[in-house]
Formats: C-alpha cells, sequence, structure tokens
C-alpha cells in the first residue's frame, strides 16, 4: 500500500519553458476564490491591528497561512493552499499583514520581511482562543518571517511542524537580483503596489523619504528611504541584516521544509542556503524548475496544478499533524 504521508515526485510542467513561466501560469490562471468561514480583527498593542480569514472546519486542525509582499487573499498560492488544505480535512486561518487585507492599517509603519512580533501576537491569540495552530507555511516574505520566528524560538517554537516555499533568505541578495533583467517587471509591479499604500498615509502621517516616491524605482531604495525608517533600521543595510531569515535557520528546532527552485527569478541561485547551514530538524528540497511560488506540473494547462499545496498535506501528515477524522476526504 502507498504511503500517503510520502510526497509524489515533483516534474516540472513541459509546457512551462523557463522560471518566468512557472512564475506567471500560477499567477494569471488562479483559482477561484474558497468561501470565507470567518473573518477576524486582532487589535494590537501599538494601536494597529491585522486581520484573520477562516476556512474549512471548524473542528479541525489548524494550519496558519502567511502570505508574500503584497499578498493576501487573492494570491494564487493562498487560495491553492486553502483549497488543498479544505480537501485534506485540515483548517486554515490565513494571517493578513498590515494593510493587505483590503482596508489601510491605522499607523504610518506598516509590515516588513523580519517583523516576527505580529505573527506572535497572532500565535498567542489563536492559543487563547482554543485554536492553536499546528503548523504554519509561509510564501516569500511570509515565509522569510516564519523562519526568522522559528530561529529566534527555537525549542520554545509552539508548532508542530512548518514549511517556508520561495523564501528570499538573504535579503540583500534578492534585491539585487529583482533590479536586472526581467526581473525588475516584478520589481516594478510590487513597489507600485507599495507606492499605492504609502502614498495614502503619507497625507495622514507625513513621509520618512527625502526622495519622492515615484523616484524610489529599486527595492533597495525604496527599503532604504521608506521601510528602514518606518520600521526603526538604521538604513537599508542595517534592515537586511537583521532580517534575513538564513542566519536563523540553524537554531530551528522543528521539523522545518524548505521548498525552493534554483531558477527562481526572485534571487539568485547562491541565495539558497548550504546544507552546513540548516539545523537537523530543517529539510531543503531544492528543485532545478519551479520559479517563484510556481512549481507548477501536470500536462497541458487545463491539467496544470501547483506541487507546493500537495506536498504540504504530505509533509503535515509526515509530522504528525492528522486531519480532522469526520472529514469526508480524510479516510482517503
Amino acid at each position: 500500500m502507498t504511503d500517503p504521508r510520502a510526497p509524489t515526485p515533483y516534474r516540472a510542467a513541459w509546457w512551462l519553458p523557463g522560471a518566468h513561466w512557472q512564475t506567471l501560469w500560477p499567477f494569471l490562471f488562479r483559482p477561484a476564490a474558497p468561501p470565507v468561514r470567518a473573518s477576524q480583527r486582532l487589535e494590537l498593542p501599538d494601536g494597529d491591528f491585522v486581520d484573520l480569514a477562516w476556512f474549512g472546519a471548524e473542528q479541525a486542525p489548524v494550519v496558519l497561512v502567511l502570505h508574500g509582499l503584497e499578498g493576501g487573499l487573492r494570491s494564487h498560492y493562498v487560495r491553492r493552499t486553502v483549497h488543498a488544505l479544505n480537501r485534506a480535512g485540515y483548517q486554515s486561518c490565513v494571517f493578513q499583514f498590515r494593510g493587505c487585507s483590503g482596508e489601510p492599517n491605522r499607523l504610518a509603519r506598516s509590515y516588513h520581511s523580519g517583523d516576527t512580533g505580529d505573527l506572535a501576537r497572532v500565535l498567542e491569540q489563536l492559543r487563547g482562543q482554543g485554536q492553536p495552530a499546528q503548523a504554519a507555511i509561509g510564501y516569500s516574505l511570509g515565509g522569510n518571517v516564519l523562519l526568522k520566528w522559528l530561529g529566534e524560538q527555537g525549542a520554545r517554537a509552539s508548532l508542530r511542524c512548518a514549511m517556508a516555499v520561495s523564501v528570499p533568505f538573504d535579503l540583500g541578495d534578492a534585491a539585487d537580483r529583482m533590479a536586472t533583467g526581467l526581473s525588475r517587471i516584478y520589481q516594478r509591479y510590487l513597489i507600485d503596489s507599495l507606492a499605492r499604500k504609502c502614498r495614502g498615509k503619507f497625507r495622514r502621517h507625513g513621509t520618512p523619504s527625502t526622495i519622492p516616491l515615484s523616484q524610489l524605482r529599486t527595492f533597495r531604495r525604496f527599503d532604504d528611504q521608506v521601510t528602514a525608517p518606518l520600521h526603526g533600521f538604521a538604513d537599508v543595510n542595517d534592515y537586511y541584516a537583521r532580517s534575513s531569515s538564513r542566519q536563523f535557520l540553524h537554531a530551528i528546532r522543528i521539523p522545518t521544509l524548505l521548498l525552493h527552485a534554483a531558477d527562481d527569478p526572485f534571487m539568485y541561485p547562491t541565495t539558497v542556503p548550504t546544507a552546513a547551514e540548516l539545523a537537523d530538524s530543517v529539510e531543503l528540497e531544492l528543485v532545478q524548475r519551479g520559479g517563484h511560488v510556481g512549481f507548477v506540473t501536470g500536462g497541458w494547462p487545463g491539467r496544470g496544478r501547483c506541487w507546493f499545496s500537495q506536498r504540504l498535506t504530505t509533509w503535515l501528515g509526515a509530522n504528525d499533524v492528522h486531519p480532522y477524522r469526520n472529514h469526508p476526504t480524510a479516510s482517503r
């Protein structure tokens, strides 16, 4: 009998040549939004808030989902993850970072790649209301936040297992890569989204930047003029040095899976950590083709699917996070 916890081998879709098609196809052909069971607002000690979205059966084990930069419930990977967890008998709680739930957050500050404080408060809230997260998955920026928190917590981490997908382990490396070649298209898209939010905020709170937003066209310049001063960093180099998750990987003490593609256009191949940098509890699955949060496999477009969501459910089972036993698909 086949072990349902064993991962299905990944084979990149032959009809998506190159990293950019692997990255763009899931974005362009995202699934329908799953129905939200409940929305929850968590008030933060500094007067701000974050929003949580709940999916699946209330009795099922909770998996916390962290999105990437400027992501949220519309993100293809969030939708695919929620659908997969629902089918497998798990409950999803999507943690939407400050300002990413469709309503501007109250303060001038926002979220950033190294902000683990809000994640800690969300996990504390879930425990306090009797719905503790059994596992968590983070994508891109959300994966960096998750890995940094796991390293900070060490053996105190209140999760049974975790998974991080397409993580920019070294933020400086990622910023430099995004400023080259076709990757500048993604940089432009993301910075335009950040700048739109900032313009509304800065009218209310004042701007930390000495340079107009329209001139901040790279991540290094934007993070130096906006992200760093808003969040208490000396400059962009201080922000990247203190927030990159690569330096925290050796301190992680719970089973953690890193899923990454060598051709990820958001970073260099050398951005990926070496085996010597990983704790014994951390497993790196590095595939050659997959793009950034792509990992598309299967036949011609109508049968294409993103392997990361299937890999998540097998990882949960392998680490004894069992699905809701009364769920119709739990025994399959």
